[in-house]
This record gives structure tokens, C-alpha cells and sequence, in this order.
């Protein structure tokens, strides 16, 4: 019964890892590789440092990182919910739409 359940999301997940497997393993193949100092050179973040690193970071880095954990928390919820919806439990349905509510208001409030 559990492997019925979630059938399609173990499938989702062995599709993905071998998806991503096979274009890692090409990237690696088909990349061309020329060494040069530049490539070489230790470096941070691509530029070289102008200012002092411990100077304040836009506010715009810390919304975009709450963005994505909001997300990123509704789907990682959502999937087994939907999955597992089928067994036709109200209580359930309130809890994940209690659980959406209180993600909105984290969006509204960023």
C-alpha cells in the first residue's frame, strides 16, 4: 500500500537523479578544458574585491532568499499531500489549506 501511494513521486524522484546524472557525466565529457591563470586564480564571487567585505548586503539577497523557502516549503508539502488526498480525510484538507494560509502571509508580509 505505502509503494502505491507514492508510485509516482519515487518515480518523479529516480526520473530526476538520473536526469541529472546523465547531464553532469556530459558536462564533464563534453566541456572543453583549457587551463589559464585566470581559471586558476583563487577568487570569491568572479570580480575582484574593491571594497571591504564586511560591508551591508541589499535587502533584495534576504528577500529572494525567503522567496525561495516559501516555495520551497509549499512544494516540498504539497507533493506527499496531494499524493496521499485520495483517502478523502477533511481534517486534512483544512490543515493544508491553514498551511497555505499562513504562507501567504508570510509572502503579503515580504
Amino acid at each position: 500500500m505505502f509503494f502505491q501511494d507514492f508510485f509516482s513521486i519515487f518515480g518523479f524522484l529516480l526520473l530526476s537523479s538520473l536526469l541529472s546524472s546523465i547531464i553532469f557525466v556530459a558536462s564533464f565529457v563534453i566541456s572543453l578544458k583549457s587551463d589559464d591563470i585566470e581559471k586558476l586564480s583563487a577568487y570569491e564571487c568572479g570580480f575582484n574585491p574593491f571594497e571591504d567585505s564586511r560591508n551591508e548586503f541589499d535587502v533584495r539577497f534576504y528577500i529572494v532568499a525567503i522567496l525561495f523557502l516559501i516555495f520551497d516549503l509549499e512544494l516540498s508539502f504539497l507533493f506527499p499531500f496531494s499524493i496521499s488526498y485520495n483517502t478523502g480525510q477533511f481534517q486534512a484538507l483544512i490543515a493544508m489549506l491553514f498551511f497555505l494560509f499562513i504562507l501567504t502571509i508570510g509572502f503579503v508580509y515580504e
